[in-house]
């Protein structure tokens, strides 16, 4: 008992430190975008917040991996941490929105560099028997962080000011900070042998990418697959506000209720798989969690009251926990993290780009077709798409790829060398 905990000591210290930053991404969250809206009165404004991260991924994420991959990981997360502090701290000195915009852009800058990079640390400190039930805890702290975030910045607005809870908000990041200091620093970076990040590194990177690509097609198209799938999702969740108030007819507080009703739904799935992990094997979790978050999304498509999206939300809270969990472990125990970080921040890339074109698609098309049906069409192509991809997690001759052991680790880092 002792052991395991000592075993656990290190993993805990990381999980305290992301599940304290995703806490103030939530808060950050909603400040900002009452920051914005009180300084512009615009709707368009506050509409263009949710632009700035997927362009930023687009023009960064061509080279974020190549400087990840050849510096600690580690040091690449405090000073994130660090630069979204120092950058938040910056929004409640400046009324002038083009400033706050150019902020904003290196807070999207820091936050590309952030997930590849916790990414490959979490492979490198967490050992392969207990990645999945550290990624099932990891998905309780995001879930959790998803509901007392936004409550935990709407009552430090109400109780103090907008400038103030920013400057909270800034602290939490600094205590992310401070707590990978007593992590260790797993790797041993010859910094002789870091390469300048040229045009022509960039070139290089990209084509270890390919070559990783080419050579582990399954892994790389189960992936691909995966986050193909979720821009369906992502498409949905920008249309969710005016769906559910105008085609449904809720109202704001029916909204918010409907939110934090999802948020409870992901933490008891969180919960549940981080208490039970062990049991279920990655190819059921990411099966069976797709299957069923897309029916619930589904439900959702079809809803006709609070109570039955109630249904479909809870539905896709709860098993999008095990989708993401099995997902990370998945992509964690079969990427080399020589190249973790190019094959990430790549595969990033392309999603960011695709999710931008989908999203102007979707807004094109909703002037010309009823809401309804292209909410429909949406969930039914992605339930159809989601048992295609089951059926390929689910083959028998790709059994071996889903353990979680170590066997057939050489033969993976053998592909960097």
């Amino acid at each position: 008992m002792i052991e395991n905990v000592k075993n656990w000591k290190h993993p805990s210290i990381l999980l305290s430190s992301i599940g304290i930053s995703n806490i103030g991404d939530f808060i950050y969250l909603v400040a900002i975008n009452i920051i914005v809206f009180q300084l512009t009165n615009s709707a368009a404004a506050v509409a263009g917040l949710w632009i700035i991260g997927p362009i930023t991924n687009i023009i960064t994420k061509f080279w974020t991996g190549s400087f990840i991959d050849y510096r600690s990981k580690r040091k690449v997360m405090v000073i994130t941490y660090i630069v979204r502090a120092v950058f938040i701290g910056m929004i409640p000195f400046t009324s002038n929105m083009v400033i706050i915009y150019g902020i904003l852009v290196v807070l999207s800058v820091a936050n590309a560099f952030f997930y590849p990079s916790s990414m490959t640390y979490v492979t490198l400190l967490v050992s392969k028997e207990k990645r999945k039930r550290f990624n099932s805890i990891r998905s309780f702290a995001s879930s959790g962080a998803f509901i007392i975030g936004p409550a935990i910045g709407g009552s430090l607005i109400l109780l103090t000011s907008v400038e103030t809870t920013l400057w909270l908000n800034a602290t939490l990041f600094v205590i992310s900070a401070i707590l990978l200091f007593f992590l260790p620093e797993i790797e041993n970076i010859d910094k002789g042998t870091i390469p300048t990040l040229t045009v022509s590194q960039v070139i290089h990177d990209f084509r270890v990418v390919g070559k990783f690509i080419f050579n582990h097609k399954y892994v790389s198209f189960i992936y691909f697959g995966f986050m193909m799938i979720m821009i369906f999702s992502f498409v949905m969740d920008t249309q969710e506000v005016v769906f559910t108030q105008q085609v449904i007819g809720l109202s704001e507080f029916d909204y918010s209720l409907l939110i934090s009703i999802t948020g409870i739904g992901s933490v008891v799935g969180a919960i549940f798989l981080s208490i039970f992990s062990n049991t279920f094997s990655l190819r059921y979790m990411i099966s069976i969690g797709l299957i069923m978050m897309t029916i619930g999304y589904v439900i959702y498509a079809f809803s006709w009251s609070f109570s039955s999206i109630v249904v479909g939300f809870v539905i896709l809270g709860f098993f999008n926990v095990f989708l993401n969990a099995g997902m990370m472990t998945f992509y964690q125990n079969n990427v080399p993290v020589e190249v973790m970080g190019r094959v990430t921040s790549i595969y990033q890339l392309v999603q960011s780009a695709i999710q931008v074109i989908f999203v102007l698609a979707i807004g094109v098309v909703a002037d010309f077709v009823p809401l309804r049906i292209t909410i429909v069409t949406l969930a039914l192509v992605m339930l159809i798409l989601s048992f295609i991809f089951s059926i390929l997690v689910l083959k028998p001759n790709k059994k071996s790829i889903y353990r979680e052991d170590d066997r057939g680790k050489e033969k993976l880092y053998k592909v960097v060398k």
